[in-house]
C-alpha cells in the first residue's frame, strides 16, 4: 500500500463505472479492432515519462515539478482504474522533472541541469532524502527537460537538447550522453540530435532507437520529425544531422552549406513534420497479437503552434523488418485526443508496456494515464 501526499482519490468511483464521470471523453479514442482503451489514472498533473517500478508501482515524471513533483501510483493489474484509487505526489520542488527510471533499488529522475536518485520505498509520507547523481548538464530551459533511461549496458542515458530552434552551439548540446549509475564516466554517444524525448533498445539487436523533434520555421510540411537508430558496431560517435541536415534530403538554409547527406546517419523513418514525437517503446509484451511484437509505439504530442494541419496528438506504430534493423511502415494506432475541428482534449507524451502486456499512454494536457488492452478480434 502506498502512503504519502494524496493528489487525488477515485475511491468513490467503482471499477467499470462510466468514464464520463471523470469528465474525459475516453470513448473518443479510436484503436484497431479488438483493442480497448480505459482510464488508468486521473488527474496526474502534466504527466510525461512513465516508469514501472517494483511492487507494481508506476512512477510518472512531469513538466510541473514545483508543486506536483513526481507521481507514484499503484498498478491496476486487471482492473480498469488505478488501485487503490490514489495518486501520490513525491519529491516536489524540482525544475521540470520529466524523466524517471528505476534501477537496482533506486528511483532516478531528472531536472533541467541535474540527475537525482533516492532509495526506493513505498512509504511516501517520509521518503528518503534525494541524492545528487550529477550536476554536469546545461542550465538552459529551452529543450532542457530530459527523458532518461537505463540501457542494457547498465548506463544511464541522458539527452541534452539544442538550446534553440536552430543553432550550432557545440557539445554537449544536441547530443545523447550516458554515465554510470553513480554519475561517473559521463560521455557523449551521439550528436546531431535537436531534441529527443524518447528512446528504447531493440529487444533482440540491442540497438538504440530514438525520436527527434525537427526544427521549426521552414513551413508546415517540413522538416520531418525523425525515428533514428544507432547501428550496432558503429565506430566512433554517430552524427544525425542537426543543425546541418534534416530528414533524408533537406539541407538547412542557414547551417547546411557545404554538407551532404552521406555525412550523417539518416532517419530510419521520417515522421510527420511537427508531430512532436516524444516517448517511444518497443512492444515486449504478450497481450497484443504477434504482429505487434518488437514493433515501435510512439507518443506524438502534436504541433505546438497550430500548423494548418494540426498534426499529432496520437499514438503511432512503426513496423520493422524481420531483422529489426529497418522501418517498413508508419501508421496511426490510437487517435481521438484531437477532434476534427482541431481542438485537443489531451496530448500523448509517453508510452510504457506493463508486465501484463497492456500499453500505458500518458497525456500531459489533461493530466491522465490511459491503458490500452487487447481482447480479441471482434471484441
Amino acid at each position: 500500500m502506498l502512503s504519502g501526499t494524496q493528489a487525488h482519490t477515485l475511491d468513490s468511483l467503482q471499477v467499470g463505472e462510466p468514464l464520463e464521470q471523470l469528465s474525459l471523453p475516453v470513448d473518443e479514442i479510436i484503436v484497431p479492432d479488438g483493442f480497448r482503451v480505459s482510464l488508468f489514472a486521473y488527474p496526474v498533473n502534466s504527466a510525461r515519462a512513465i516508469c514501472h517500478g517494483p511492487d507494481d508501482i508506476i512512477f510518472v515524471g512531469t513538466r510541473n515539478g514545483g508543486t506536483s513533483g513526481l507521481f507514484a501510483l499503484q498498478g491496476a493489474d486487471n482492473n480498469t482504474l488505478v488501485s487503490p484509487g490514489e495518486t501520490f505526489s513525491i519529491y516536489q520542488g524540482y525544475t521540470q522533472p520529466c524523466g524517471v527510471d528505476y534501477r537496482d533499488g533506486y528511483l532516478y529522475w531528472s531536472d533541467i541541469s541535474r540527475i537525482w536518485r533516492a532509495p526506493f520505498t513505498d512509504q511516501f509520507l517520509a521518503p528518503p532524502a534525494a541524492e545528487l547523481v550529477s550536476d554536469q548538464f546545461p542550465t538552459e530551459t529551452h529543450h532542457g527537460w530530459k527523458f532518461i533511461r537505463f540501457g542494457p549496458d547498465g548506463k544511464l542515458y541522458v539527452p541534452v537538447g539544442a538550446p534553440c530552434n536552430i543553432c550550432d552551439d557545440g557539445d554537449p548540446y544536441a547530443t545523447i550522453m550516458r554515465m554510470d549509475a553513480n554519475g561517473d564516466n559521463l560521455e557523449i554517444v551521439a550528436r546531431g540530435i535537436r531534441n529527443t524525448v524518447g528512446f528504447d533498445w531493440h529487444p533482440a539487436t540491442g540497438e538504440l532507437w530514438f525520436t527527434d523533434n525537427g526544427r521549426d520555421s521552414l513551413g508546415d510540411g517540413i522538416p520531418p520529425d525523425e525515428l533514428n537508430r544507432i547501428p550496432a558496431g558503429f565506430e566512433g560517435i554517430p552524427h544525425f544531422g542537426y543543425p546541418h541536415w534534416h530528414g533524408n534530403d533537406i539541407a538547412d538554409p542557414t547551417y547546411g552549406g557545404g554538407h551532404t547527406a552521406d555525412e550523417f546517419e539518416l532517419p530510419e523513418q521520417e515522421l510527420v513534420a511537427h508531430c512532436a514525437a516524444l516517448g517511444m517503446r518497443f512492444y515486449t509484451g504478450e497481450m497484443f497479437p504477434e504482429e505487434y511484437h518488437n514493433q515501435i509505439f510512439i507518443a506524438e504530442h502534436g504541433d505546438w503552434n497550430n500548423f494548418s494541419d494540426n498534426v499529432g496528438c496520437l499514438v503511432s506504430l512503426v513496423r520493422l523488418n524481420e531483422a529489426g534493423t529497418a522501418a517498413v511502415s508508419y501508421e496511426p494506432f490510437a487517435t481521438g485526443w484531437q477532434r476534427e475541428d482541431g481542438t485537443r482534449w489531451d496530448r500523448p507524451a509517453d508510452v510504457q508496456v506493463l508486465p501484463d502486456g497492456s500499453l500505458l499512454v500518458s497525456g500531459d494536457q489533461a493530466g491522465a494515464l490511459y491503458r490500452i488492452t487487447y481482447h480479441g478480434s471482434g471484441q
